[in-house]
């Protein structure tokens, strides 16, 4: 079966055919650079990196573009409210645009272009707009004229008429339409501002993403252009605009928008408080039960960020972190020997619903259940003591899922110390539920277990009781079967 993605554009989940297999040539919006970046940021970043990651994993050759937007309104009326230099403003949020990256183990984009780096041809490209007719020029900048576009507001599903009666008209603006949107911005007293034939300025918004994501990836169309669901009007509406008015082409095949995410409820605001920055909640939480909460729910799902999800992704992370701590301390790093065939098809059985899982649409919470569900079987083999029979089926399950978290989701469970990072006590009351003392609680209660089976052997069931009811007290359970072997198993 093929991967298929609801592309925002047809409306439908359509069957993933890049137009030249297996190259994939893919662009996301990224930062502008005016603060630090927050968690609604770390989900769009982490959410698109699983994206590039498994379509990778899947066989194809993904070529990736993320732009950085350093030129703007808001930086420029940010450097103003704080009364420093934009370019020293810009510096300061890309270094730690970075160092979020490098928090979240998330690579840097094949390009990663700047606004500012490619001025010269966002000139060109605004100025065979003009020459086709398609935008006009007046004292306060270039103008694209969506009225000539037949197929504006395609991607949104709106009609001019219906956008019209939202829009206005600036008084520092000259379009002749309230809809059109600006190209080229005519520069103000004390503006950065650039060379250009309709004098000195800057570019739009909407004019970068077209030109860098065409210039990086070398083509006309794409094949996935990605970001939040608030950029689909006007933002990539204008990007379609303008890219296809000049080449004549589809300017991207297939659209996808990830939901936003709220905190507690609310739309996250500095006003209200609740500004989360990604280095903060990583100050916080562990980085990779972060990634788990982002992966809780489909991507193009709203998500909504609390205490009370944090602390059972937390829980979640050390499942699968003690297993495999689990893993590491008895199986003492030795290759996988031989496994049967009865066993391996069950394992691979695991990984072909996990593909199925992303292949549909990279249901995420689908896949993550599957990965939940093979380590339960994990745990399963270490509740008897026939561990040694089953070695090589506890290695690879454990070594499947430690591969797909990794490769797919970004997460390392060889990376996380269960008894030095205190962020991994979060909601246990700290160093109680470490691997360390598991393990010790484990030892104890296999012995305990073997003391009962021994008494039982010479009939002192009255001690045998006791020590089933201490195993109780401590959450164990002893299932005795009828050959007389029992399997001791954790509540």
């Amino acid at each position: 079966m093929p991967i298929t993605i609801y592309n925002s554009l047809t409306r439908n989940k359509d069957p993933f055919e890049p137009l030249h297999q297996p190259d994939v040539n893919m662009y996301t919006c990224g930062v502008t650079v005016y603060d630090d970046c927050h968690i609604g940021h770390a989900r769009s970043l982490y959410i698109f990196e699983v994206i590039r990651r498994y379509l990778a994993y899947r066989g194809f050759k993904v070529h990736f573009v993320r732009n950085i937007t350093d030129i703007d309104d808001k930086i420029i009326n940010r450097a103003n409210e704080l009364k420093v230099n934009w370019q020293d403003l810009v510096r300061k949020y890309i270094d730690s645009y970075y160092r979020d990256l490098a928090l979240l183990g998330i690579a840097k984009a094949d390009y990663e272009p700047r606004a500012t780096d490619n001025i010269k041809e966002m000139v060109i490209y605004i100025g065979e707009l003009v020459n086709k007719g398609y935008a006009y020029v007046t004292k306060s900048g270039v103008y694209f004229n969506v009225r000539r576009f037949p197929n504006y507001g395609k991607l949104s599903g709106q009609s001019v008429d219906q956008m019209e009666s939202g829009a206005r008209i600036e008084p520092q603006e000259e379009k002749k339409d309230p809809l059109d949107f600006a190209l080229w911005k005519a520069s103000k007293e004390g503006e950065p501002s650039w060379d250009s034939p309709w004098g000195k300025g800057r570019p739009g918004w909407h004019i970068e993403c077209s030109v860098m994501s065409q210039k990086f990836l070398k083509t006309d169309t794409l094949d996935i252009h990605a970001g939040g669901r608030d950029l689909i009007f006007p933002h990539h509406e204008n990007e379609i605009a303008q890219a296809e008015a000049l080449t004549g082409k589809p300017f991207a095949k297939y659209w996808i928008h990830h939901g936003l995410l709220t905190i507690n409820g609310q739309k996250m605001s500095k006003s209200l408080g609740n500004f989360v920055t990604i280095k903060d909640s990583i100050n916080k939480y562990h980085e990779d039960a972060l990634k788990l909460f982002f992966v809780s729910a489909h991507y193009s799902s709203p998500l909504d960020h609390s205490e009370k999800k944090m602390v059972e992704e937390t829980k979640r992370f050390k499942s699968f972190m003690y297993l495999f701590k689990y893993y590491e301390e008895h199986t003492k790093k030795e290759p996988i020997g031989l496994i049967n065939d009865a066993d391996k098809q069950e394992i691979d059985g695991y990984k072909a619903r996990f593909i199925e899982a992303m292949d549909n649409d990279f249901n995420f919470p689908q896949a993550l259940a599957v990965l939940e569900q093979l380590s339960s079987l994990a745990y399963s083999l270490t509740g008897n003591f026939g561990l040694e029979q089953n070695l090589n089926k506890f290695k690879l399950a454990v070594e499947t899922i430690e591969s797909l978290l990794k490769t797919v989701f970004v997460i390392d469970l060889r990376k996380a110390d269960p008894v030095k990072d205190s962020r991994l006590f979060l909601g246990d009351g700290g160093l109680r539920d470490t691997i360390k003392f598991a393990m010790e609680e484990w030892t104890w209660a296999k012995d305990k277990a073997k003391e009962r089976a021994q008494l039982k052997k010479e009939k002192k069931f009255s001690e045998a009781d006791k020590i089933r009811q201490e195993l109780e007290e401590k959450g164990y359970e002893i299932l005795d079967k009828k050959d007389g072997s029992f399997e001791l198993r954790h509540k």
